[in-house]
């Protein structure tokens, strides 16, 4: 019998993002891909240390081995890795413990082609034009920081999962967030009061939300394994237009804060993000200074209709 992820939330990681290859990548980007797979070979008994993604997936594989829980969580190594060069990876799965047992290897190729034939719900990756091709199959996706925060405890066990992500482009379409570009903030805060009962269209992150309010269904806020967090620049009179749209997907949202220009970073690792997504480079290049951090890229190819339909069906 074929092995079933129709009802696992299926994260997909990129070796970059789950270790520390910051010095493998200078060699790839200085002498090429033979050089890279020659020193990956050569230090295959060296075990890599933990990346910015690596206490999120711990943490989410974790969620499998509690009592009383299926395992709801498949976690999907996705590399452009040659199968040859990726050995020193799996050492280091293994070293660590981590339930890890499939794999994607394309030897340079794209993922894309991949990313909806293994249902994956979230796609982590420090490759730009991966995570692009993701967010425009409407998959939640993000370019996870590699600079910045550079220690991550291995040992540590996460009692709560706790993820934050920005509104606009993330959460929700990037409509509104475009009328403040192009016409200011006078014309945005005047659209979003003017449409504060008119719900926001989902964005890339929407389907993804919804999917974490249902492995919190029937646990209260305390005892929920994963806590999740709006944090927006947004700020009254731009706030009902959010809560309302909220209410609308019915669906759980632990914590928001409305910043109005106060910076993030502060918020967020106050919060204890465990992962914060991002459209904004600067947002996530100063959150990843304190947490891991990922920027999520604008859709170029979805309507946002299709992405409601996806919203509305999952």
């Amino acid at each position: 019998m074929a092995y079933d992820l129709d009802n696992k939330l299926v994260v997909g990681v990129s070796s970059r993002a789950l270790f520390d290859l910051t010095y493998e990548n200078t060699i790839f980007e200085a002498e090429g891909v033979e050089a890279y797979c020659r020193y990956q070979i050569e230090h295959e008994s060296e075990i890599l240390n933990p990346g910015p993604g690596f206490p999120l997936v711990k943490a989410l594989l974790d969620l499998n081995e509690l009592p009383g829980r299926e395992e709801s969580v498949e976690v999907i190594i996705m590399s452009r890795n040659s199968p040859d060069s990726s050995l020193r990876v799996f050492n280091a799965i293994e070293h660590y413990g981590l339930n890890i047992t499939r794999a994607v290897l394309a030897s340079g190729a794209s993922l894309a082609p991949y990313l909806s034939a293994f249902k994956t719900d979230l796609f982590l990756s420090a490759y730009e034009d991966d995570v692009q091709s993701a967010i425009d199959s409407n998959i939640a996706a993000g370019i996870i920081c590699t600079d910045g925060l550079r220690t991550y405890d291995c040992d540590h066990q996460i009692r709560q999962i706790r993820i934050a992500f920005d509104g606009d482009a993330v959460l929700f379409s990037d409509e509104s967030e475009q009328i403040f570009k192009e016409q200011g903030l006078e014309a945005f805060e005047e659209n979003e009061r003017r449409n504060a009962n008119n719900p926001l269209k989902a964005g890339p992150f929407a389907r993804f939300l919804t999917l974490l309010s249902k492995l919190q269904k029937n646990c209260t806020a305390e005892e929920a394994p994963i806590r999740t967090a709006l944090v927006t620049s947004r700020c009254a009179p731009a706030h009902e237009r959010v809560i309302r749209t909220l209410r609308a997907w019915n669906v759980r949202i632990d914590e928001v804060f409305f910043l109005g220009g106060v910076r993030k970073k502060e918020v967020l690792q106050a919060f204890g993000a465990h992962i914060f997504f991002d459209d904004q480079s600067l947002h996530t290049a100063l959150a990843s200074e304190v947490v891991p951090a990922a920027r999520v890229p604008y859709r170029k190819k979805i309507p946002c209709d299709e992405a409601e339909e996806e919203l509305d069906s999952s």
